[in-house]
């Protein structure tokens, strides 16, 4: 039997129509103001919103290798708790993949155990060491692009070969983007206000710039598909805005936390440890306005799991990383929907769409005869965000605690509902 989504509104064409959806056999056979209920299972929807399902393109999903902070499993109940259809898995992985025989270890987790759908990456370089190029035409088919993510690659001829090899497989190169040559050992946040306060060590913000404008004269050499992971400077985004106008093919994207948090927000909690760390207010005004402007193209979330005893040690101690999926929508909504900084269409092409398009994943629009990855959003439903009803193995997150006011109730991937919940008891504020 199929669904029926009724009693909602719609997102079609940058706006929302009050319209039923009905799906059978995994996609949508109608879009109309009033479906007939015979042979379909009926969803009351309340008012709610439906909208593309929203696409992550940079999460640690952890296996195989590690487990113990993560699995396909968890890490995609995570994401369709979060109203994601699908995600793109960073490579920092145990084996990495950097072979066909090396990727299919995580293909076949991947196929046994993912909630939505998942698109690995490749690594540029074998064990993202950055001294030999990884196979990228034995991977390309099964990859999304290529990344070395949690590493920038240190040797500019290296990413030369990379970019080249990659523009003739017509996959993107998915740039770390950090010199380490410019990074002062042991750091632990950004080298700003805060860690002067508190007598910590800094990450220089040249670090991340200095390689993105490097990487962006490759690009110019190569004529590379370049997309720079996780921006946080404001000396990026205007890098990226030149780029563009110059009609290269770069992109990027930034994290909830980037254009919500700097680094007078901090405390001493693992949960705001990361890498590239939350940096000055100015570079978060910056991010933001590159939003507005489009120089940036996707919102992702940088998921990055870790045990909760790796995470216990501050500031200086906890490993990089944080949780996100399950989190970003909410923040992002109640942070700059409600306030008027960013419009709700812009944030949901930033999440369902553009990512789509950049990446060359199906989905993105809810028309007849498509897949039925959708998600249903409640933009009436207060309450907590509290780790401890993640379905993450992770709980390191900076919006422990906060309040938002909308959430998403129900996603739908091929189909079929992966999540749902539609009871709009309010939590106490």
């Amino acid at each position: 039997m199929g669904l029926l989504l009724t009693g909602g509104f719609v997102f079609r064409n940058g706006r929302f129509e009050n319209l039923d959806v009905a799906i059978d056999q995994g996609r949508i056979v109608s879009i109309s103001p009033s479906l007939p209920r015979e042979g379909f299972s009926v969803i009351e929807l309340q008012d709610r919103f439906i909208v593309p399902g929203f696409v992550d393109v940079h999460v640690h999903l952890r296996e195989p290798g590690f487990s113990y902070k993560e699995t396909i499993a968890s890490g995609t109940a995570a994401a369709a708790a979060g109203g994601y259809t699908a995600v793109c898995a960073m490579p920092n992985l145990k084996p990495v993949p950097e072979s066909r025989e090396t990727l299919q270890a995580e293909l076949s987790a991947i196929a046994r155990s993912a909630r939505v759908h998942v698109y690995p990456y490749g690594a540029i370089t074998c064990g993202e060491q950055g001294t030999a190029l990884a196979d990228l035409a034995a991977m390309a088919p099964d990859v999304a692009g290529f990344s070395d993510d949690g590493r920038g690659v240190q040797s500019r001829e290296m990413m030369r070969e990379a970019m080249l090899l990659a523009k003739k497989l017509d996959k993107p190169i998915v740039a770390h983007c950090e010199d380490e040559s410019l990074l002062t050992r042991g750091w632990c946040v950004h080298d700003g206000d805060y860690a002067r306060a508190h007598g910590l060590t800094g990450n220089n913000p040249e670090s991340e710039w200095r390689q993105v404008e490097r990487d962006i004269q490759l690009v110019r050499e190569t004529g590379c598909r370049y997309h720079v992971c996780h921006i946080s400077t404001k000396e990026s985004v205007d890098l990226i805005r030149q780029a563009k106008a110059e009609g290269l093919p770069v992109t990027c994207e930034t994290g909830p936390h980037y254009l919500v948090l700097c680094d007078t927000d901090l405390r001493d909690d693992g949960g705001f440890r990361m890498n590239p760390p939350i940096r000055s207010a100015a570079d978060r005004d910056a991010l933001l306005a590159g939003l507005l402007d489009g120089t940036v193209d996707c919102i992702a979330t940088d998921h990055a799991p870790h045990s909760a005893e790796e995470k216990s040690r501050g500031l200086a101690g906890s490993l990089n990383g944080i949780v996100g999926l399950e989190t970003a929508f909410p923040v992002l909504y109640t942070q700059l929907v409600e306030t008027g900084i960013v419009p709700l269409e812009l944030i949901l092409d930033r999440l369902c769409v553009r990512p789509r398009k950049i990446f060359d994943l199906p989905g993105g629009e809810i028309t007849e005869g498509a897949e039925a990855d959708l998600t249903v959003l409640d933009l009436n439903r207060p309450h907590i965000i509290d780790p401890a009803t993640f379905r993450s193995m992770g709980r390191a997150t900076p919006f422990a605690g906060w309040g938002v006011s909308a959430a998403v109730a129900m996603t739908i991937c091929g189909g079929e509902p992966v999540y749902a919940d539609l009871n709009r008891q309010e939590d106490v504020l």
